[in-house]
């Protein structure tokens, strides 16, 4: 039996595929491994990867967002042990997942926009080149994150149209201080703005967030995607925001002059195919 996880700041999606090809899925609430302990990341796995076989595990293929330096490359890899110390570990960031994931073996540009966002482009090996993402406060244009950060800014200033505001009140019953609070003072600042994309997503076809998602795909785009040879290869998506929003998307793509590749909520399905050819 192999694992593959597909981490985020939302959330861990494993599947365990056994030597038969049947695949076991889990999930375990999101991590960052910038911040959190090793101790508090392992807690976090612990109900779930607990119910497996250990014995059984050959094989730990682990990708995650915040997996930017050595450091936080150890830090997953011996959480991994913890549960299953006899198998191969390997662990690599969420682009290099995307990369596979959408790619495969064949050369194109790969993207996540979910609850943060990132770009790179894949030789059908490896990555050669990457724009860096920058993170929710620098980059991440159109990601959770980014949506988020610009409907709570217009809430706290009164901007929002007025169905929107009626509903986003009736809904969530914030204010100031609470916002100020999540935002500045508690944990996963990114996570809690992305939370709000479901409630964009309802009003899809309202102007207003038709075009604020358009414009942000847009900054994705030309902040990101126009640095690769995108004449060439096809540019493909993962992510919940791309996943969603595809429709705009895919024109905000076309009108770049651009082709558009596979969008897909998450890698995975394209991870198990990828490894069970490796």
């Amino acid at each position: 039996m192999y694992i593959i996880a597909d981490s985020g700041s939302t959330k861990v999606d494993w599947r365990a595929i056994n030597e038969y090809g049947s695949v076991k899925g889990l999930t375990t609430p999101g991590i960052n491994p910038v911040f959190m302990s090793e101790d508090e990341i392992a807690d976090s796995f612990s109900a779930k990867l607990s119910t497996l076989p250990a014995e059984e595990v050959s094989a730990v293929y682990f990708y995650g967002a915040g997996v930017v330096a050595q450091e936080q490359k150890d830090k997953i890899f011996n959480c991994v042990k913890r549960f299953f110390p006899s198998a191969e570990c390997q662990v690599a960031s969420d682009m290099e997942a995307a990369a596979r994931g959408l790619c495969g073996t064949e050369a194109g540009i790969a993207c996540i926009i979910g609850t943060g966002s990132n770009s790179c482009f894949w030789d059908g090996e490896q990555i050669t080149d990457n724009v860096p993402a920058g993170g929710f406060i620098l980059g991440d244009e159109a990601s959770g994150a980014y949506l988020g950060r610009q409907l709570i800014s217009d809430f706290i200033k009164g901007l929002l149209p007025t169905a929107i505001s009626q509903e986003f009140n009736r809904r969530f019953e914030l204010d100031y201080p609470t916002v100020v609070s999540k935002v500045y003072k508690e944990p996963k600042p990114n996570a809690y703005l992305a939370s709000f994309v479901p409630f964009l997503h309802e009003f899809k076809n309202h102007p207003y967030v038709t075009g604020m998602v358009k414009s942000a795909f847009e900054a994705f785009i030309s902040r990101n995607v126009a640095h690769y040879d995108y004449k060439t290869y096809k540019v493909s998506f993962t992510g919940s925001v791309a996943f969603y929003f595809k429709d705009i998307l895919e024109k905000c793509i076309v009108a770049a002059g651009m082709r558009p590749g596979r969008i897909c909520r998450t890698p995975m399905d394209g991870l198990i195919e990828y490894h069970k050819q490796k």
